[in-house]
């Protein structure tokens, strides 16, 4: 199969950060001032709120129209065979879930910070169309309505909430991303409900220091650190374990010797999704039937699937870079597709041994061009609504670009999602003979080495 690599890193999302922010208050420890509840009356659109922020937060709009959660887009990208470079980001993105936004619109900007993106002319230059509640409520009550494009619910109480906006909880930038791939927990594994209010089991950081979101992700004017390791290259957006915990973090001086070939997070995250079920396989081929294929869970819109919780993840060497999958990249059927495969080996000096959840999947590809589809599965002439595989393909060949032969195959693939929330506290991180030994963690052979390097030795 003909590949091509995009180099792409990951920020450290676990990481305590050193530096402030420009959104926390200027005196630590000082208690959050509300200066919103003058706002006057009730609102008659979503919009009118923006305006509303707008009018004093003069610079807000345009600094958060710079950022990829308004843009959706994080690169340019070069295309196979020296064809030019086009935008890449979550917009034009093929994963193993969702599958892609493009045709769907309506149902995915529901986790846009926008109003009203349901198609291809939505004017992302029109501040109007910001959602600032949905970072910035703090009342609990501000949702948005599953399938209007990004508009809120009509139960909520925009004047009530406009009132009440304060800076972004746990629990705000959960509405997104602890439901990603469309359920709690469902997408990352380490992010779910539980982490809005958890005990130190769950996170030491958030658990036992109350850490905010920002304390990690520091925001400076709207901009917020921290990618995911198939949509962004921008290495500057990094930050690392040792951003804080500077020095010989360990006082055992073997442990220090192992950061040289171990993320932190190996050690400090030995499982994932400890209270809610995560989806480790998720099978499309048998979507549209009448009753359940098998044993799995199963719903006729989405297909069979494999969940788990308190996962132990799978340890790969990974030196911050991927190897992307593209959407029109030829694959090839008879093969697992790595839509995204962590770079690096036992000789690279700049990779670890990381732990990643492996998500593995069955998801449809055009047998006359040798690659993956983008179906319509939401809205008129989605799926969903008709139960019709090629007019599904065809519609999403219309709004994707990406060419529909007429028939349709199914495909095994994988998808690598670093692991970076749920840092345990000390007594709880792995111990020696959790890794080595007979029963040991690591696939040592897998990651390059003649054997356990405790019994033979070698590099560490």
């Amino acid at each position: 199969m003909n590949r091509w690599i995009i180099v792409v890193s990951i920020t450290l999302v676990m990481i305590i950060s050193c530096s402030g922010s420009s959104s926390t208050p200027a005196e630590p420890g000082a208690p959050e001032i509300n200066n919103h509840a003058s706002i006057a009356g009730a609102f008659n659109n979503p919009q009118d709120v923006t305006k509303t922020c707008l009018s004093c937060h003069v610079n807000a709009g345009s600094e958060l129209m710079l950022t990829s959660h308004w843009t959706w887009v994080s690169d340019q990208v070069e295309l196979p065979g020296g064809s030019g470079e086009v935008p890449f980001g979550k917009i034009n993105s093929i994963n193993n879930f969702c599958i892609a936004v493009p045709g769907n619109w309506a149902r995915c900007t529901q986790c846009h910070v926008g109003y009203g993106w349901s198609d291809t002319s939505f004017d992302f230059s029109n501040e109007e169309n910001i959602d600032c509640l949905i970072c910035h409520d703090t009342t609990g009550t501000y949702h948005k309505d599953m399938k209007t494009a990004g508009m809120p619910a009509d139960d909520v109480d925009l004047g009530m909430v406009a009132r009440n906006v304060g800076l972004p909880t746990r629990a705000s930038c959960g509405i997104c991303h602890f439901y990603g791939g469309g359920g709690d927990g469902v997408k990352h594994g380490d992010m779910d409900t539980t982490m809005a209010d958890c005990p130190e089991s769950t996170d030491v950081h958030m658990g036992r220091y109350n850490f905010s979101c920002q304390e990690c992700h520091v925001t400076d004017n709207h901009d917020i650190l921290g990618r995911l390791a198939h949509l962004n290259s921008d290495k500057s957006r990094d930050v690392q374990c040792t951003s804080c915990h500077v020095g010989t973090v360990h006082n055992d001086g073997t442990y220090n010797s192992h950061t040289l070939s171990i993320a932190c997070q190996t050690c400090h995250i030995p499982a994932y999704a400890y209270d809610v079920e995560t989806v480790m396989n998720w099978d499309w081929s048998t979507a549209g039937l009448e009753a359940a294929p098998d044993g799995r869970v199963w719903n006729k819109k989405k297909g069979s699937f494999i969940l788990a919780s308190n996962v132990t993840p799978e340890y790969y060497w990974w030196n911050g870079d991927m190897d992307l999958y593209l959407p029109g990249q030829t694959m090839d059927s008879a093969v697992v597709t790595n839509l995204n495969m962590p770079m690096g080996d036992i000789d690279d000096p700049h990779a670890r041994i990381w732990p990643f959840k492996v998500h593995r999947g069955v998801q449809p590809y055009d047998v006359g061009y040798s690659h993956f589809l983008s179906p319509k599965l939401f809205g008129p002439g989605g799926f969903w609504a008709t139960w019709d595989w090629n007019q599904a393909f065809t519609n999403g060949a219309d709004a994707s670009g990406v060419e529909y032969s007429g028939e349709y195959g199914w495909a095994e693939t994988t998808m690598f999602w670093p692991v970076n929330h749920m840092v345990q506290v000390e007594e709880n991180a792995l111990t020696c003979m959790q890794c080595h030994g007979d029963d040991g963690l690591m696939p040592w052979a897998e990651l390059g080495y003649e054997g356990d390097p405790m019994i033979i030795g070698g590099r560490w």
